[in-house]
């Protein structure tokens, strides 16, 4: 049984990673310190003999017993509310936790897989997103201690790659929904959705225009693993390039609750991109790779999710 240590376990897209590996066959260590994390996230597995949590912070010194396969670093607050709240331990995370978990690979012998983030494209000025795309980011901005922080994993990353021949592989991943999102946590669809839970009108930044695209945690995870196994060391974009504007979405968001909310606006806050929209040509060439589910089923699965929750 080959082991794989996710760190970040019990957060939103590392609990669904626990769940993909255990499917899988493997045996998983899930490490997590908690601060934006949820233990009910990974309570379902607690029981298994193939599950094990470590509640650690991966900027401390990391010791695994034994051998260990496989890395995927998933440790860090990853929603503006969260990182603007925890702005050092988010450096901190991208920096010395990465350093830790890349010289455990090297001890190993294990493969890493780090989570990018098409902030790493900062406020785009070409649409759609390619991996070649060097980006237009903001180093001094408040979202600079996010963005900044994943620029640096990649680039310790690929120095690991080719200094030491680590087997290494770098995912970009584009905004990613579904169960176990956090109500509170700020992104578009939980903001509107317990928005309209409670009641409450719709707030959107800005007028609107600015895109997202939004991929399914399910396919996410598909993506992730395909990336892990495979020969592909250097980043590439896993994300659904189905693009919408933020004004349209909220629109969706009403009409999938049923609720009659109105839509007020604020202003947009610094530095926030107005375009992100992912090119999947090398997840397509070279993982086989796209997503599957349509936004309205993934939608409607992660709102009766959130209405469970609120009951």
């Amino acid at each position: 049984m080959k082991k794989v240590l996710i760190t970040g376990g019990a957060g939103f897209l590392g609990s669904h990673l626990c769940d993909r590996f255990l499917k899988e066959g493997y045996s998983v260590l899930c490490m997590d310190n908690l601060i934006t994390g949820n233990k009910k996230n990974i309570e379902h597995l607690l029981d298994r003999d193939d599950f094990v949590f470590l509640e650690q912070d991966v900027c401390e010194f990391i010791k695994i017993d034994g051998d260990l396969d496989y890395i995927l670093h998933f440790a860090s607050p990853a929603s503006p509310i969260d990182y603007l709240k925890f702005p050092i331990e988010t450096l901190k995370v991208g920096s010395l936790g990465t350093h830790n978990l890349l010289g455990l690979a090297k001890a190993k012998k294990a493969r890493i897989l780090i989570a990018s983030t098409s902030e790493v494209y900062g406020d785009p000025k070409e649409s759609p997103q390619r991996e070649e795309y060097w980006g237009n980011v903001n180093p001094v901005g408040p979202r600079s201690v996010y963005d900044e922080a994943k620029r640096f994993q990649e680039a310790i990353t690929m120095a690991y790659n080719r200094q030491f021949g680590l087997e290494t592989r770098i995912v970009r991943i584009f905004n990613t929904y579904g169960p176990r999102m956090r109500l509170d946590d700020g992104r578009a669809l939980p903001a509107f959705v317990g928005q309209a839970l409670k009641g409450e009108d719709l707030t959107v930044f800005g007028d609107g225009s600015q895109t997202r695209s939004f991929c399914y945690v399910d396919d996410l995870v598909d993506g992730i693993y395909r990336l892990l196994l495979s020969d592909y060391s250097m980043p590439i974009n896993i994300g659904n390039p189905e693009e919408i504007s933020i004004k349209d979405f909220a629109e969706e968001i009403i009409k999938l609750t049923g609720s009659n909310q109105k839509i007020i606006y604020k202003d947009l806050p610094t530095d926030d991109p107005k375009q992100r929209k992912p090119d999947i040509t090398k997840a397509r060439d070279i993982l086989k790779w796209e997503p599957k589910i349509k936004r309205a089923e993934g939608l409607q699965v992660t709102y009766d999710y959130f209405k469970s929750i609120k009951s």
